[in-house]
């Protein structure tokens, strides 16, 4: 082959890399701060705020043994790389293996998926994987070539790596029922029509992509906890509230934790209770579905408050 042949042919496959790389990077858009990534500013700065608040608890929580999983888990990841190339999948999909079974083969789910990308039997069948007595699905390499075929099934429909995460989680039925529900494309703003376990998953996967990428490669070793705590300001929204709120009852419909709430909010139901505004502090997620139910938690915040007294 001359070299003017060989330009010629490889040119078209540069152009197609560039625009995978192009695609791919959007389709992590709701990952980072204005919906985009610039690779000359410091990732932790770029994170969405909204995802903030679980990324520091679940730091904290599991940070320790990730760090740690980027020695012991370099061959799986240098496997993961090579196979996720091979189908055009972003090398970042990996952390979700982790996040699956923390890079455990024999992991056997409540529900009966197996192996390190916790495959269920009729996906593993539908793929040409044994199961049974042999299974292929704790096979490293056979399973990730299944698992990327599905996520590249589930991107070709929703056109998001956020959304691929929840539909491999909790069923691409349930995300297209989300979208249906919200109105969006958005998992921020389709999240609170998932089930809990899905919407945590994803946040689970945000996580562990912070803690392995936001020092820019998997060789690093510390984590940028300030850099977190830093940002978790933006996170928040301030919305003034007078009436006899109940913080449990609030807490319920909103699904967030109490503990939480209470830690951003002292002597909510006090000062509430002796006629006082109280300037409340919510996740900015929460905000607008706190509206669509204000009503409804107050009047069950107050019949609550009858009872007691009424005892």
């Amino acid at each position: 082959m001359t070299s003017i042949k060989k330009i010629v042919f490889i040119l078209p496959f540069i152009l197609l890399q560039q625009l995978f790389a192009q695609e791919t990077t959007k389709g992590f858009k709701s990952l980072f701060l204005n919906n985009a990534f610039d690779s000359s500013k410091p990732y932790q700065n770029q994170l969405n705020p909204r995802a903030v608040s679980f990324v520091k608890d679940y730091v904290k929580k599991q940070g320790a043994e990730l760090e740690r999983m980027k020695t012991w888990g370099k061959s799986y990841f240098r496997l993961y790389d090579g196979i996720l190339k091979q189908y055009k999948i972003p090398t970042e999909l990996k952390y979700l293996s982790v996040i699956e079974s923390h890079l455990q083969s024999n992991l056997v789910s409540w529900a009966g998926a197996v192996g390190p990308w916790q495959l269920m039997d009729y996906e593993a069948k539908r793929f040409g994987l044994r199961v049974g007595k042999i299974d292929d699905r704790k096979d490293f390499t056979k399973s990730t070539h299944v698992a990327c075929k599905l996520i590249n099934e589930l991107y070709k429909e929703f056109g998001d790596w956020l959304l691929v995460v929840a539909a491999y989680n909790g069923g691409a039925g349930r995300v297209r029922g989300a979208i249906k529900k919200s109105g969006s494309k958005d998992f921020w703003n389709l999240q609170n029509f998932l089930l809990e376990e899905t919407r945590n998953h994803v946040k689970k996967f945000i996580a562990t992509h912070y803690v392995f990428e936001g020092k820019g490669n998997i060789e690093n070793e510390s984590i940028d906890t300030k850099s977190i705590d830093s940002l978790i300001s933006n996170s928040i929204d301030s919305i003034v509230l007078n009436g006899r709120y109940n913080a449990s009852i609030l807490c319920n419909y909103l699904k967030i934790d109490l503990n939480k709430f209470e830690t951003l909010n002292p002597n909510f139901e006090k000062q509430l209770g002796e006629g006082k505004k109280y300037v409340t502090k919510l996740d900015k997620e929460k905000v607008s579905l706190f509206y669509d139910k204000k009503y409804i938690i107050l009047q069950e915040s107050i019949n609550k408050l009858l009872l007691e007294k009424s005892k």
